[in-house]
């Protein structure tokens, strides 16, 4: 199908589309229409030969975006088993025609995390504000779509998985202090260790990162006291390996 005539094709359904949006549609048409907009804007420069910075920047924009659309999609999911509505199937079609489509798990039915636009960021060597968003939102999209409902019991993770989101969590913790989600990659960070002291088979790596679980989970109490999250910290504390100190 020529370019002209899927244009023709997408106008017709946003158009048809462009009515009061039942309660359920959590996605109306004019929000497809900006979502594919930005689509095709961020796509533009991520294919370009413009400064690395501008497509790392183009790179985190469209991830942030596709963050967006799945956390809309993945309420559909868990209310009704399925996406609802014309305007949010429309856009899960057209996105894939567009070359960024949403990826999708079956075993528990959910839409993932996107994060090879953040990878694809970091490729181009960004600095301060794009590389530690790109940073804290890879991280943070493996985290959750790594387990089911204990994070202590990631789904098929290698040693190596773990050791590159350990390297991930420490190289933003060091380097984006000002960071205004700051309290969730350290957060992120200690179940990581506690994962690795739990389940490396070398007695010194256990030790070495019980020791760093035990040091985050201090920090951790130290600079969010009133934090929501101090509960989960002080339960993860405690799954640490006993006598790996």
């Amino acid at each position: 199908m020529s370019i002209a005539v899927r244009g023709t094709f997408l106008l017709y359904g946003l158009l048809c589309l462009a009515t009061p949006a039942p309660a359920h549609d959590l996605i109306t048409a004019a929000e497809v229409q900006r979502y594919l907009a930005e689509v095709e804007q961020n796509l533009v420069v991520i294919k370009s030969h413009q400064p690395a910075p501008r497509r790392a920047e183009a790179n985190v924009a469209l991830g942030r975006m596709l963050d967006e659309i799945r956390e809309l999609l993945n309420r559909d999911v868990a209310s009704h088993g399925q996406v609802n509505g014309l305007p949010s199937n429309l856009l899960m079609r057209e996105l894939k025609a567009k070359g960024a489509p949403l990826a999708f798990s079956t075993s528990p039915a959910h839409f993932l995390a996107n994060v090879q636009y953040y990878q694809a960021a970091l490729r181009l060597g960004p600095d301060g504000t794009t590389r530690c968003e790109a940073t804290l939102r890879w991280t943070r999209g493996y985290f959750y779509d790594s387990f089911d409902d204990d994070p202590l019991e990631p789904r098929g993770q290698s040693w190596e998985q773990l050791r590159e989101q350990i390297d991930l969590g420490e190289r933003y913790v060091q380097g984006c202090v000002q960071h205004p989600d700051m309290e969730e990659g350290r957060f992120i960070l200690l179940v990581h260790y506690v994962q690795a002291a739990r389940g490396a088979n070398d007695p010194g790596l256990r030790a070495k990162y019980a020791s760093r679980g035990r040091d985050g989970a201090t920090e951790f109490r130290s600079r969010y006291p009133e934090s929501l999250r101090a509960a989960a910290v002080s339960v993860l504390v405690e799954k640490l390996p006993q006598g790996a100190h």
